[in-house]
């Protein structure tokens, strides 16, 4: 059953068909020679006798006996032939026993059969053979055998078979060898699929050091199966977060409600229960609007908003809108743009993602304190920085705060749904910028990106480098 897989593998009838194409170039070339060949071989031969007959045509008649009779002798091949025949078709001369019928004496080679006086013993041999007359009425015949060419035939057979037979034979190992080597790398993968579909995330396919496209083909796909395993990982506690941050302003809506209901007696009190539920819901659709708006970016419905985006526009932009706040707080805000920067993007979500790094950055900084946006430039290079005098994040808490609901213990008590960051997550990734968060204090975040349009051609390689200081975790 293997060796009948093995035979109907698309890889063993690519290299039969292979093998078939490459016997049927070296049949054709091989007669393309021997034809060539033998009409050379042909042509000398009449070059020969045309020049042999004009030699002795052109001798005096008590010579050309003399000179036939040497051309015979000089002959060790036996494969010359010359007659001197009488105006009646007497033999006067040479090896040709009659005068050929149907020889005209014109001086034109022409293919025949001469009867000879010692006869052949195999067969009669195919002769090119040139008659021209002579004056007084005498006919001179000059011939040669060209069966020598069954010869080369021979030969050009024997080395076809020779070297097509090994060829075609080396071809179909070949391509057995590589039917196999696919199969098993097939099968292999087939094994560690199966793993994967039956719930072992951490498997991957078999990667090996050449660069050949099943191998690229196999990183490709291992590296989908690591962002899905962390995915799949990220929502595996997703619902019980969910759940979690929902229950808690649901509840206090719930026992508001149930308080005002018992306890309220004017319609101050009803107010004041209706606001701080109304608050509880606000809290709770801002908890689903920021999942939604996750969900929108993480699946590329905005890329094709995107286009050419200022960023030294955004960064006034956000400093503009949050200054009051900063104001109330008795922060300091400011905004430095040294040159205008543009990269390719959906500004919106670029405003959306500098906003929460600002709105963090107030959020946790303490009063009197400072938050600063600058824009630098260095050739292909931008940074964008959003600092703070804030506590930071922490080395342990990097990784962490990009999950979603992700708040830190100390920072329970601060208003927020513990999405900012994860927004921002994904904001850079849907640009394809990298985000990295540095130590504290004042936490560092880099986002790594093309200036300009990613889709234009350019002659070298162009980048943007989009770093942010943000003071805690929202």
């Amino acid at each position: 059953m293997h060796q009948i897989q093995l035979i109907r593998s698309s890889t063993f009838l690519w290299a039969l068909a292979v093998a078939a194409a490459f016997a049927l170039f070296v049949v054709a070339l091989f007669a393309f020679i021997y034809w060539k060949l033998d009409a050379y071989l042909v042509a000398r031969s009449d070059r020969m006798i045309t020049t042999q007959i004009r030699f002795i045509a052109d001798l005096p008649p008590s010579r050309r006996l003399n000179a036939i009779a040497d051309h015979l002798a000089q002959d060790s091949r036996g494969v010359q032939y010359a007659g001197l025949f009488d105006a009646g078709g007497n033999r006067l001369a040479g090896n040709i026993d009659h005068l050929p019928r149907q020889l005209e004496p014109d001086g034109a080679v022409q293919g025949v059969q001469l009867d000879l006086l010692q006869k052949p013993t195999s067969h009669v041999p195919v002769v090119r053979a040139v008659g021209r007359r002579l004056d007084g009425g005498d006919v001179l015949v000059m011939g040669r055998n060209v069966d020598e060419t069954r010869e080369i035939a021979s030969v050009v057979g024997e080395a076809l078979a020779l070297g097509l037979l090994p060829a075609f034979s080396l071809c179909l190992l070949a391509g057995a060898w590589l039917s196999f080597r696919a199969q098993r790398r097939v099968e292999e993968v087939n094994q560690r699929v199966q793993r994967i579909v039956a719930g072992e995330l951490r498997e991957r396919l078999p990667e090996s050091g050449a660069d050949d496209p099943f191998a690229r083909l196999a990183r490709i796909v291992n590296g989908m199966l690591d962002e899905m395993e962390m995915m799949i990982n990220a929502l595996a506690g997703l619902g019980n977060d969910i759940a979690h941050d929902l229950r808690t302003p649901l509840t206090r809506v719930r026992l508001a409600l149930e308080r005002g209901r018992t306890h309220a007696a004017t319609l101050e009190q009803l107010q004041d229960v209706t606001d701080k539920a109304i608050a509880g819901i606000d809290q709770s659709l801002a908890i689903v609007t920021a999942l939604l708006r996750l969900t929108e970016i993480e699946n590329n419905r905005r890329m094709a908003g995107f286009g050419d985006v200022a960023l030294d526009e955004i960064l006034r932009e956000v400093c503009d809108l949050y200054e009051p706040i900063a104001e109330d707080k008795r922060i300091r805000l400011g905004a430095v743009t040294e040159r205008h920067v543009q990269v390719w993007g959906d500004r919106d979500l670029l405003f959306e993602a500098v906003a929460n790094l600002v709105d963090n950055a107030i959020k946790f900084t303490p009063s009197g304190g400072r938050v600063e946006l600058r824009l630098d430039a260095e050739d292909d290079t931008a940074l964008v920085r959003v600092s703070d005098t804030g506590p930071g994040i922490s080395e342990q808490e990097r990784e962490a705060v990009l999950r979603r609901f992700y708040r830190s213990d100390k920072m329970r008590n601060t208003p927020g749904v513990g999405l900012g960051l994860s927004l921002v997550a994904a904001i850079v990734k849907l640009h394809g910028f990298r985000l990295v968060i540095g130590p504290a204090p004042g936490g560092r975040i880099e986002i790594l990106a093309s200036i300009g349009r990613a889709s234009r051609p350019v002659t070298r390689r162009s980048r943007t480098l989009l770093h942010a200081d943000a003071g805690g975790v929202g």
